[in-house]
């Protein structure tokens, strides 16, 4: 994790995703355990910070219950642990902002000693763009803390400031001196610096009059004269000191944001490297970045080179940059031979910007000068490389998701002050590729428009974009300008490639690119694409060439319709290579290639709907598996549904599973458009039971068991489409698992999923083993074995992890948290339960997030928080859908809110909630919610006898007792305590031998 304190306390995951740690006591206890991260913190110290010097009465209980609910807030990112002299958060040091801080600002001040300003001024930038406003305002009697911090932001500042100067800075810095005395108007050390700062720009009467200040605020109050090295500075001065040569650089308007990863590797680079060149797309901010760099270089010149048409005009602009003229002289010498003299002796920063439509001339004159003049180096930015022995190439990437967004929210301030932002920046940002070009002509937009109107016209992102800054060059004053640029850079060949790549979605594969493109041999074309910048090439999880979709959508106009029928036809056959080895032990390589390609198989399956359903019943149902593997088939319900009214009612001939998958992926999401749902299950009946079979596609099986729930008089019809295929006959044997789960058979349903893991074992199919785990870790839980239980969970997360199923493990986190709450593990068990809501809220899965919400009622009630405990039954009773599996889950929500009432004492509250569980149990599948509802009216019953006949009656539904169930354990030791084991025997016999309908009458 990553934690500040140098502003509001900020916490967040590794992947940047916000972490709330509470209210203001959580995070005061927070900010007192960062302050000294990885190290034991006094319980005193802890009780001082929270509560100041009267501490209430039960503080140190009260203290123990604040970690504990930090505790619960950063699991499982980041652990508290109980020392013998306090309470310590297992965080590295280099985790908190202010350690950091202190860390570069260190690595700063050592580079200002050894002289090194360009280095200094690096890391000291770094260390101050941690802080986010003044250190631990949430921690408000840290005084001791917080001055300490200021004090060494300010050196921070002030040691930055002196890299300034040594690489030339002068007036640029008088404001922020000016600033800074205002505040600590006693500061020699500032003083000098802003007398030094006005000297170098070229304003020495103002230095020398900074000086009588000085004296006279160090005379009104504290009765001293200035320092030595302040007078020393002042006679200097006097005498006329040397003022440095100034850099050449264009002055900005605006703030940078961003790049602090390449600003790094350019200072890293600095010192062994004479030639870098930023490469990357138009409107990446290569630019920008150059001059960002360069601000800390002592003697640059900064020389545009896109004005330029002919390479034989790059010297003498370089000339012109550097300030020479020609004077009276008839320039007889080649321009090349006078920038070689002027620049022979000279230590220089050289920035050619915007090399690539005169690379090879550009090229010429660098190897040149950096042949020629030792002192010379050069900072290039180009589309495409110069291709120079020695040259060291920074690639210049989109913006990251959140620096993107801290541009767009630069941007907007300035044409919108007081805009604090919108939940759609993030999408714009996304949609516009991270450009920062883009994000700027899209930030300015909102003079006129709301995030929301602009974020949903970015489909027509040329035009949206196309005003910009009249002051900036023709080219980048629009989106279509940067776009046309790099366009015009192109040769044919390499144009009609680019055309032909856009109908790819999300990028290609050489061999897709040789399949679909039709061009023999591409790998030149797409090298030199690469290198111009046009087209990206990422090697994980393969080899991919993918285009920025601003870039894509300029280059697809022109492009041949024909492309979409053969881009279409390679992934209907790629999709019908994987299927079988989705079920097989190629199943880990297959799903990263689909993976890959789930843009473009979803641009091939819209296609084919449209314009060949027969093709597209093909590949539906091949991809069905992947889909639910996935999590992805809650996506493909318009496209099965829009497929089906394409095709009819009837299924073409041979293609007859192909079509029964298609109405299958409509059931799946269709529990909202229940008007025609029985017809259609009929139809899917009458198709299936008219099947000869062996079935091609045997997933049917688990995913028709999904739409319409398990049917037990359907066993020997589906043992027959099974055929002899091993990983069908596995999928009936955990069907069958099911069945007898539900019918109250214990034994021999953990005999059947036993057999379907070695099965699957055998054709080496992770999902399918850990569905028979979770059901096999339960088994082993009711038995009261936790630690088997966690063994047999432990594995299924494992092979879930290798195939990334976020369904299948949301269930078993589920399950797994149940098992510490068994153990009394609270915290960890919430822990699981909020991981597994989360995956069931990111993949859509609103059975799977209301499960995960019952699993943190039920560890809040058991921890004595009823209040929050109902919050989470009632949130997870609005999320339940309307389907056959949800019966159980709605079922279970409800005895959690009846047991809620009954630990407050409103008993017949709880009965009420116990009765509505029983009237919905009966429309489950099996008899596990009976029997869990029989449970929970034995915990309120009137009498001790009439609980044990309940228990007894659970015992007979279930056909096993649940020791892995903390409430049941409580209620059978209540009443075993209140009857004679004779009479407690004999009432839990006569209701073992109740049926399930006086049970639901009960």
């Amino acid at each position: 994790m990553r934690f500040g304190i140098l502003g509001p306390l900020d916490v967040r995951t590794d992947d940047g995703t916000p972490v709330d740690p509470g209210g203001p006591r959580p995070r005061a206890l927070l900010a007192l355990l960062l302050l000294d991260a990885g190290h034991a913190v006094s319980t005193q110290r802890l009780t001082d910070g929270l509560y100041g010097a009267e501490p209430p009465a039960g503080a140190a209980n009260a203290l123990q219950s604040q970690i504990s609910r930090l505790r619960r807030r950063l699991s499982p990112h980041a652990e508290i642990e109980a020392t013998p002299a306090g309470y310590r958060i297992a965080v590295t040091p280099d985790t908190v902002d202010a350690r950091r801080f202190e860390q570069l600002s260190a690595a700063g001040r050592a580079a200002l000693a050894a002289g090194d300003h360009a280095q200094a001024a690096a890391r000291l930038r770094a260390a101050l763009a941690l802080w986010r406003g003044p250190a631990l305002p949430d921690l408000p009697d840290a005084h001791a803390e917080a001055t300490k911090l200021a004090e060494l932001r300010l050196a921070a500042v002030q040691d930055r400031i002196e890299a300034d100067l040594g690489l030339g800075g002068g007036a640029e810095l008088v404001p922020e001196l000016r600033a800074l005395l205002s505040d600590h108007p006693l500061g020699e050390r500032l003083y000098g610096q802003l007398m030094r700062a006005l000297h170098t720009g070229g304003r020495p009467a103002e230095a020398l009059t900074v000086y009588e200040e000085a004296r006279r605020a160090l005379a009104d109050e504290l009765g001293a004269d200035p320092s030595p090295e302040l007078s020393a500075l002042h006679l200097e001065l006097l005498q006329g000191g040397p003022r440095p040569e100034r850099s050449r650089l264009p002055v900005q308007l605006t703030r940078f944001v961003g790049r602090e990863p390449e600003l790094a590797r350019i200072a890293a680079l600095r010192t062994d490297s004479r030639l870098v060149t930023l490469t990357g797309p138009g409107g990446a901010g290569k630019t920008r970045l150059a001059i960002e760099a360069a601000q800390h270089h002592q003697g640059v010149c900064f020389v545009e080179l896109a004005p330029l048409t002919d390479g034989a005009q790059i010297p003498y602009a370089v000339l012109t940059a550097l300030g020479v003229r020609e004077g009276f002289r008839t320039p007889s010498t080649d321009g090349s031979e006078r920038l070689l003299a002027v620049l022979e002796d000279r230590e220089i920063l050289l920035v050619l910007d915007n090399c690539e439509h005169l690379v090879e001339e550009a090229a010429r004159v660098a190897s040149l000068l950096l042949a020629s003049c030792p002192g010379v180096r050069v900072l290039a930015t180009s589309r495409e490389s110069l291709g120079i022995t020695g040259e060291v190439l920074v690639p210049v990437p989109p913006l990251e998701p959140e620096p993107a967004v801290r541009l767009f929210l630069d941007r907007a301030r300035a044409v919108r002050p007081g805009f604090d932002g919108h939940a759609r920046v993030g999408d714009i940002c996304a949609a516009l590729d991270g450009l920062p070009l883009a994000i700027e002509l899209a930030a300015a937009r909102l003079r006129t428009l709301t995030p929301q109107e602009l974020a949903e016209r970015l489909d027509d992102r040329f035009r949206l974009l196309s005003r910009g800054d009249r002051s900036k060059a023709p080219r980048h004053r629009t989106l279509w300008a940067v776009v046309e640029w790099s366009w015009g850079l192109l040769d044919e060949e390499e144009r009609e490639l680019a055309r032909r790549l856009t109908v790819f979605s999300g990028g290609a594969t050489l061999e897709a690119v040789e399949a679909v493109c039709g061009l023999p041999y591409p790998e030149d074309v797409l090298a030199s694409l690469v290198e111009k910048s046009f087209v990206e090439f990422v090697e994980v999880p393969e080899g991919r060439y993918r285009m920025l979709e601003t870039i894509r959508a300029f280059a697809a106009q022109g492009a041949p319709d024909t492309l979409r029928d053969a881009h279409a036809a390679y992934f209907l056959r790629l999709a019908e290579e994987a299927e079988p080895q989705l079920r097989r032990g190629g199943q880990l390589p297959w799903l990263a290639r689909l993976s890959a390609e789930h843009g473009n198989l979803d641009a091939a399956l819209r296609h084919l709907v449209r314009h060949g359903p027969r093709d597209a019943l093909r590949l539906m149902a091949v991809l069905s598996c992947f889909w639910q593997l996935r999590g992805l088939h809650g996506e493909q319900v318009a496209t099965a549904r829009e497929l089906l009214a394409a095709v009819g009612d009837t299924a073409p001939p041979g293609l007859t599973e192909e079509y029964a998958l298609c109405a299958i992926n409509v059931l799946l999401g269709d529990a909202d458009h229940a008007a025609g749902r029985d017809e259609l299950v009929a139809r899917v009946d009458a198709l299936l039971t008219a099947y000869e079979g062996p079935l091609r596609l045997p997933y049917i099986l688990m995913l028709w068991s999904l739409a319409v729930g398990p049917r037990p008089e359907s066993n020997e019809r589906a043992i027959a489409l099974a055929g002899d295929d091993p990983w069908a006959r596995a999928l009936l044997e955990v069907g069958l698992g099911f069945q007898e789960r539900f019918a109250g058979r214990p034994r021999e349903a953990e005999e059947s999923f036993a057999r379907a893991l070695e099965a699957f074992r055998a054709t080496g199919d992770r999902w399918g083993m850990a569905n028979c785990l979770d059901p096999l870790g339960g088994f082993a839980l009711a038995r009261g074995d936790a630690r088997r239980a966690l063994e047999l969970l432990d594995e299924g997360l494992a092979h879930l992890r290798e195939v990334a199923a976020p369904e299948e493990t949301a269930d078993l986190l589920r399950t797994r948290g149940a098992v510490l709450l068994h153990q009394g593990d609270t915290a960890g068990a919430e822990a699981h339960f909020e991981r597994a809501l989360t995956l069931a809220r990111d993949a859509g899965l609103p059975d799977k997030a209301a499960g995960a919400r019952r699993g943190l009622g039920d560890a809040a009630r058991l921890s004595g928080d009823t209040a929050r405990a109902r919050v989470h039954y009632e949130a997870a009773l609005e999320t339940c859908a309307a389907n056959w599996f949800s019966v159980g889950e709605t079922v279970r929500i409800l005895i959690g809110l009846g047991r809620t009432a009954a630990a407050e004492g409103r008993t017949e509250e709880a009965r009420d909630w116990f009765r509505q569980a029983a009237e919905l149990a009966v429309e489950a599948p099996g008899d596990l919610e009976l029997a869990e509802t029989a449970e929970a009216l034995a915990s309120v019953a009137d009498s001790a006898e009439r609980a044990a006949v309940l228990l007894g009656a659970a015992r007979g539904l279930r056909g096993a007792g649940d020791a892995g169930a903390p409430d049941v354990v409580r209620t059978e030791t209540d009443v075993r305590a209140k009857l004679s084991p004779e009479a407690y025997e004999q009432a839990f016999e006569r209701g073992r031998k109740l049926r399930s309908a006086a049970v639901s009458e009960r």
